[in-house]
């Protein structure tokens, strides 16, 4: 009938009225602007990029701050550990990811610190480590290598040498460290490995200078029985006969005197 055709058209267009539009404070969240129809709208678009760069940008703040804190911890109880020989925190911050050739805050790698300092335990854990740089150089352009031969540390001499520590360079060289010290063990190890026995310092200065004025009286003689040459002199005119002088060595003077008189004789 015709009053039926018109209840059903009037509940047809009840069915399709509008729906509500989005108030302003539900377009400010993410979940409000992502419901379908309200999305497509650009200036809920442009909320929800602002609201999503903001949230990184604070995300990746709050990281950082995070990173730079517990590195500066890290950095000091390193260094502290160093400084104590504590081999097992070293080694806990060295599987966290510390960097075995962090500098100190003197400028001085970790690995020549530990030498300076002692920490033999955790030079060698250093020293063993896959990412440490065994050649790198202090202030003085002194190496690890330098240092123990300087000391007499010669178990970490080999360790160093076997992890390809730098033997033969132009200026200072392991050998000259070696001889100052005396030490006629490593004199010789780094001999074997081919170390040039009349390295000349920057001044020209040769490891035997160094032995007669620093050294021993056995590395000397070492030094000359391997071929070291006794007539050499660096820049200043000095020989190694007038360090074992200056140094007022007189053992060391008589072995470079009897060698001295013996390679005059043969000559003749």
């Amino acid at each position: 009938s015709a009053s039926g055709r018109l209840a059903q058209w009037l509940r047809k267009r009840r069915s399709q009225k509008r729906r509500k539009p989005l108030k302003r404070s539900a377009l400010k969240s993410p979940s409000a602007i992502t419901r379908k129809g309200a999305w497509n709208r650009p200036q809920n678009k442009r909320r929800f990029y602002v609201f999503s760069q903001l949230r990184l940008t604070w995300f990746f703040i709050g990281f950082s701050l995070f990173s730079v804190f517990s590195f500066a911890g890290s950095y000091e109880d390193f260094f502290i550990a160093l400084q104590n020989d504590q081999v097992k925190v070293v080694s806990s911050l060295l599987s966290r990811g510390f960097d075995p050739n962090t500098v100190n805050l003197k400028a001085e790698p970790a690995l020549l610190n530990a030498l300076n300092v002692g920490a033999l335990s955790s030079a060698e854990l250093l020293i063993r480590h896959p990412r440490i740089n065994v050649n790198v150089r202090n202030a003085h352009g002194e190496t690890a290598l330098m240092l123990a031969c300087l000391k007499g540390h010669v178990s970490l001499a080999k360790l160093l040498i076997s992890r390809q520590a730098d033997i033969n360079h132009p200026g200072w060289t392991p050998l000259h460290y070696a001889a100052t010290g005396g030490h006629v063990e490593l004199i010789q190890i780094l001999l074997e490995e081919s170390a040039y026995i009349d390295a000349e310092s920057p001044n020209g200065t040769t490891p035997l200078m160094m032995a007669a004025r620093y050294g021993s009286a056995k590395a000397t003689q070492l030094l000359i029985e391997e071929g070291a040459d006794l007539q050499t002199k660096n820049q200043l005119g000095l020989s190694a006969l007038d360090f074992a002088k200056q140094g007022n060595r007189p053992d060391a003077l008589e072995i470079i005197s009897k060698a001295l008189d013996k390679l005059s004789s043969g000559k003749k």
